[in-house]
């Protein structure tokens, strides 16, 4: 409808980049910013095979990741107050857009997805999630449904799996499919109450932020080589100890162990493709307290995350493994078995903030 062409390419993109913009004889590329190593491994390796121009804009985030800060920061508190002296400058109003003024020619630009299907490696034994539309429409109707219903009770909801209090827009913001600047700015301009706005505004912008920081100036954000010196110490000093459960990665993916409360966390991922926040970091630490070691949990818990988590794949995926494990953007605490200084959770404490009775229920059916 505004007249931009849309061509897909099958292969590795590093061949098949430069040799399209040869084809084309293209002027220059533009490319959209990932902190992920994969994508900043494919764009370096295209920049020394093209001659054009090559340029990278950060709309994966509100503030560029790069302008935010040029290192890896503490945590929240290190990044929050350069993010907010930025907000002014970068959360603007999204322009107008006019019909584009050129197409390309001699090039198929529409398929179908059942073409595309076939090119497509996917692992069916993955089951399909359902209870989500995809697509730009589906995205702008659940924020605004989100925003109408469910805004104004996000402060005190949130934290509760039971009660529906998060956005539940991640996936939709993973796959681009909803920006983070139009979500803040709608968010803004609702009529919530303004500490309530701040609040979810934290999460989306300052947290996000934090993640995708954390992930662009350390390499080793998918290992426990990643993690702080504190954390890497007291996890080391703490690696013999005696576990009361020790779980292979195939009786953690089947949500087979002794808690059922993880079991219903686990389940919830593999059938809907989403788990709230809470658990999620509930369930990484449960898996560093019945693994072998800090490095097979990291692992366990990336490779589970990956495949069944609509947002896997993803900075806050990693960085939230990262902060569960090993102590990333957290301090030490009271120092304790396996865990050593690492934040310790468990069911006591889920308890308190939510009816773990009908979580179970609801995610593991008997």
């Amino acid at each position: 409808a505004m007249g931009i062409s849309w061509l897909w390419l099958i292969g590795d993109p590093v061949k098949e980049i430069p040799r399209t913009l040869t084809n084309l004889d293209a002027a220059q590329l533009v490319t959209d910013f990932d902190p992920l190593k994969i994508k900043r491994a494919w764009k370096t390796a295209v920049c020394r095979r093209v001659s054009v121009p090559v340029y990278e804009v950060d709309a994966h985030n509100v503030v560029p990741c790069w302008v935010a800060s040029d290192k890896q920061e503490y945590g929240a508190y290190t990044l929050r107050p350069k993010i907010h002296r930025l907000l002014d400058e970068f959360l603007e109003p999204f322009p107008q857009s006019g019909r584009h003024p050129f197409a390309l020619k001699g090039v198929q630009t529409s398929v179908s997805m059942e073409e595309i299907g076939k090119h497509l490696k996917m692992d069916e034994s993955v089951p399909e999630v359902e209870h989500l539309q995809p697509g730009e429409k589906a995205s702008h109707a659940a924020m605004r449904t989100f925003i109408k219903r469910r805004l104004d009770v996000y402060p005190e909801k949130r934290n509760d799996p039971n009660a529906m209090g998060q956005s539940g827009l991640s996936p939709y913001l993973h796959f681009g499919q909803l920006s983070a600047q139009r979500l803040a700015l709608e968010v803004s301009r609702s009529e919530a109450h303004d500490d309530t706005k701040a609040e979810f505004l934290e999460e989306l912008i300052v947290r996000r932020e934090l993640a995708d920081n954390f992930c662009f100036y350390n390499d080793s954000y998918d290992s426990t080589e990643g993690f702080p010196t504190w954390a890497k110490t007291t996890l080391r000093q703490h690696t013999d100890d005696p576990r009361g459960y020790l779980y292979a990665r195939e009786t953690f993916e089947r949500a087979e162990t002794h808690n059922d409360l993880w079991n219903a966390a686990q389940r919830q991922m593999v059938n809907t493709g989403v788990m709230h926040g809470y658990m999620r970091m509930y369930w990484c630490k449960k898996i560093l307290e019945w693994s072998a070691t800090p490095e097979d949990a990291m692992q366990t818990a990336i490779d589970l995350n990956d495949r069944y988590s609509l947002d896997g794949r993803d900075p806050n995926g990693y960085a939230g493994i990262a902060w569960s494990i090993g102590g990333v953007h957290d301090r030490a605490w009271k120092e304790r078995e396996v865990y050593g200084k690492i934040r310790y959770m468990n069911r006591n404490g889920c308890q308190r903030k939510f009816n773990v009775a009908a979580y179970i229920k609801l995610n593991l059916p008997q």
